[in-house]
């Protein structure tokens, strides 16, 4: 494959700026993954989670609780680590733009009434990471170090 691809996927600014953004957002998605995989945290697994997946339009619902689950937990792992950074934060994007427009926007703005402002949040802190990339503290950029 072409290294200079490679090298603008990877490519980032050479700040800490991402750094808390990218680890805390990988917290909670990872978190969130392993609730719909795992039935972790309180979670309900692949069988419940695709259940209520496939109760609200989403089917079919395993393979769509598989697919967020999956997209939460490896995504949040990859945020972690700085690690293929642009492309995690995107699929991250998409994943929440999905829930806000499935789930949370018939009920408002506030979580309390099971709204999309977090949703909202964790696509901005997504789409944010995606424009700036793993930064400083990255696997991103040891790899875009041995490329050069």
């Amino acid at each position: 494959m072409n290294t200079s691809i490679i090298k603008q996927v990877l490519t980032s600014d050479n700040t800490f700026s991402a750094l808390p953004l990218r680890v805390v957002a990988g917290i909670i998605f990872t978190a969130h993954g392993a609730q719909k995989l795992f039935a972790w945290f309180g979670g309900y697994g692949l069988d419940g989670t695709g259940q209520w997946m496939e109760s609200i339009g989403l089917a079919p619902g395993y393979l769509m609780a598989m697919m967020a689950g999956s997209a939460e937990f490896f995504g949040g792992l990859l945020l972690i680590l700085g690690l293929l950074t642009r492309p995690t934060a995107l699929v991250l994007a998409v994943t929440m733009l999905v829930a806000i427009f499935s789930t949370h926007l018939t009920n408002g703005l506030f979580i309390s009434n099971n709204g999309y402002e977090f949703a909202l949040s964790l696509f901005a802190i997504s789409v944010s990471v995606m424009l700036q990339g793993g930064g400083k503290l990255s696997l991103d950029r040891l790899l875009v170090n041995k490329l050069n």
